[in-house]
């Protein structure tokens, strides 16, 4: 799933949830065949939770508690155990562990315009000087604006670009080779050592299919919100 608020974009990858705190207006995309599962916290049970949205890895103990509380209508307070189910829940999303799948969105319009040009074509081989071009300044003034607005270089969003992209497409169903070309990689072990770097495994066994209950056949992902 790609989530889009008006500060970033997040990707959510298959046994992986997104943490979208109440009140934040968002939208959220499917690529390929996607089962979730949502859990909605009542504030006073989620007040240590991140104030931002966030995608989060899923352990199997905290994966079988979401199985669980699915199965339920709505967990109680009142009731022994779902009281029991609650508070374990909880325990388990204050360790969660968070993944850095998050693509910051810039306001300057001469930034902007570089950001757009670099998502309508993760791919583009040009150079990044020729591309702020666009933006009608030089490559300086823009690397001061994204360091200004979201503390990240223009390299770097580029990167973290190119990876969500590619994420995407083996989402749905490519191949780890054509995912990395389509994305801007100029080789699949390019792309393979970043992820790698990234989220510390390599695309194949990050997304390997472990547990045939977690959903259908196809991409799984959760949703928690409050």
């Amino acid at each position: 799933m790609t989530i889009r608020t008006g500060e970033a974009t997040w990707v959510v990858p298959p046994y992986r949830a997104v943490w979208i705190p109440a009140g934040i207006s968002h939208t959220i995309t499917m690529s390929g065949q996607v089962a979730m599962r949502t859990l909605y916290l009542k504030p006073r049970v989620a007040k240590e939770q991140p104030r931002d949205c966030c995608v989060m890895n899923i352990a199997p103990l905290l994966k079988e508690l979401i199985l669980q509380a699915c199965g339920f209508e709505r967990l109680r307070k009142g009731v022994k155990r779902h009281r029991h189910l609650i508070d374990i829940l909880i325990d388990q999303l204050e360790i969660v562990q968070t993944v850095p799948l998050q693509l910051p969105h810039l306001s300057d319009p001469r930034a902007m315009k570089v950001a757009k040009v670099l998502t309508d074509n993760p791919s583009d081989s040009r150079t990044l000087a020729q591309i702020c071009k666009v933006s009608g300044a030089g490559k300086r003034t823009v690397e001061r604006l994204f360091q200004e607005e979201i503390g990240m270089t223009i390299g770097k969003w580029r990167q973290q670009l190119r990876l969500m992209q590619a994420m995407c497409l083996l989402a749905e169903g490519a191949k780890v080779t054509h995912a990395a070309l389509e994305a801007g990689y100029s080789t699949p072990s390019a792309f393979i050592a970043v992820f790698r770097k990234t989220l510390g495994t390599t695309p194949t066994q990050y997304f390997k299919t472990v547990d045939s209950r977690w959903a259908p056949p196809g991409n799984r992902s959760l949703r928690a919100s409050h």
